[in-house]
């Protein structure tokens, strides 16, 4: 085993453009472009939120095309040291300057060895910490070639890769399970609340097979006869958190402080988190979080919403709670994520260099509730599927705990494999 450089065993390090930047601006269909926030706590990117570009932008962009295999490192912002694997259904692709792109030289590296090894806890905090030294607020493509590695055996590396690939192989697949779980939830959804062709009394689409409808001045639009059109926050409402003074901080603690930055688009993030022992005294309950709650953004990419899957949690500000009776709390997490409503967020929320959301604001427009038997109904069919992803969600951690202890293991020679 020797030590190498991240630049000794690659073909091409480089980053990306943001399009703004040449006069170029995102389409709704096109080719896959990669921010930051695609690279999170997984091998593999989180392809549902990428931008896209058109085929003259990406002729523009062309030193930062991506590559199936191509390592990405997050290298700066709030993601800084994350890292994540191109999968071939992730190109055509291109990226920008917050993500640094590594073609390692396959002949010389396992791709996957080198993922995990820049995965090991102690390296990514090392990475951060090299940063906070530079003279940008960021890992510049300097640093980022003159990162080290243990560089074993080239059999070796790939027995080390194989093991860990496999809890990994397993984690991908809860998050596909998961991802299909809520295209189904939002398009039951759709189906019921947007088309309004929930079962009608006779087990029949209603507005297709001609149900009454009555035209709302409010809504500006026709909705099933006889529901009830009113305020969100006769329902529901949004509870902010609590502002925790940092000063009170464990590196460890029973308490887990979710933050803006752990809350990020359908999931919760909180392998990196600060503690407390005691909760305040003052801290309103709802700000002690129960798996299953609802939680949202309200501050910078407002209206970002995900579930709970854990307990021992509790709520800083800057991030909000649904609040309100368990009949419509499925109704409310999936209406939050339609499009038309993240948009309306995003257009209250006031601030110019950073977003932020009134949780009053959030709730004081008009909108129907559907009757509690059609809302009995739908919550039958969709709870389960919550309840799956969330089973899903906490056998990910035990396995996400499993890896992150055998990776500097295998790493450094304390576990072998035979």
């Amino acid at each position: 085993m020797n030590k190498s450089t991240l630049k000794d065993v690659s073909e091409l390090i480089t980053k990306g453009t943001t399009p703004s930047s040449l006069g170029c601006e995102f389409v709704s269909e096109g080719i896959n472009f990669i921010k930051s926030e695609s690279i999170s706590n997984s091998k593999y990117l989180n392809s549902s939120i990428y931008e896209h570009i058109d085929t003259e932008t990406d002729k523009k962009l062309k030193r930062s095309r991506i590559k199936e295999g191509d390592l990405l490192f997050s290298i700066a912002g709030a993601y800084l040291g994350k890292i994540a694997i191109v999968q071939r259904k992730d190109i055509p692709a291109n990226t920008n300057q917050a993500v640094g792109i590594v073609r390692l030289n396959k002949d010389k590296v396992d791709v996957d060895y080198v993922y995990y090894y820049f995965s090991q806890r102690n390296i990514n905090a090392y990475i951060n910490k090299l940063s906070s030294q530079s003279s940008q607020p960021n890992l510049n493509l300097d640093l980022l070639g003159k990162l080290e590695l243990d560089l074993k055996d080239i059999d070796e590396q790939r027995k080390i890769a194989s093991v860990l690939s496999a809890l990994d192989s397993k984690i991908e697949l809860n998050n596909l399970i998961n991802n299909e779980l809520e295209a189904i939830s939002k398009t039951i959804y759709d189906y019921w609340f947007v088309q309004f062709d929930f079962p009608d009394k006779n087990g029949r689409p209603y507005k297709a097979c001609l149900g009454k409808m009555s035209f709302n001045n409010e809504l500006n639009r026709e909705v099933p006869e006889n529901w009830e059109i009113t305020k969100m926050k006769s329902k529901i409402k949004i509870g902010s958190g609590f502002p925790f003074d940092s000063s009170t901080y464990l590196k460890k603690g029973k308490y887990k402080i979710i933050t803006i930055k752990n809350v990020q688009e359908l999931r919760i993030e909180t392998t990196k988190v600060d503690y407390i022992d005691k909760t305040p005294e003052n801290i309103s309950d709802f700000c002690k979080l129960k798996i299953g709650d609802i939680l949202m953004s309200l501050t910078g990419n407002v209206g970002r919403i995900c579930l709970v899957p854990e307990n021992n949690l509790l709520l800083n500000q800057r991030v909000g709670k649904i609040l309100c009776n368990d009949m419509y709390r499925n109704f409310a997490y999936l209406f939050f994520q339609r499009e038309e409503e993240r948009l309306r967020l995003e257009k209250i929320a006031t601030g110019s260099s950073q977003k932020n959301l009134s949780p009053a604001d959030a709730v004081d427009n008009y909108t129907f509730f559907p009757p509690e038997k059609i809302l009995s109904e739908f919550n039958s069919i969709i709870q389960p599927k919550i309840e799956k992803m969330i089973l899903n969600i906490q056998e990910n951690q035990k396995l996400i705990e499993l890896r992150d202890w055998l990776i500097p293991m295998l790493m450094n020679g304390q576990v072998k494999i035979q």
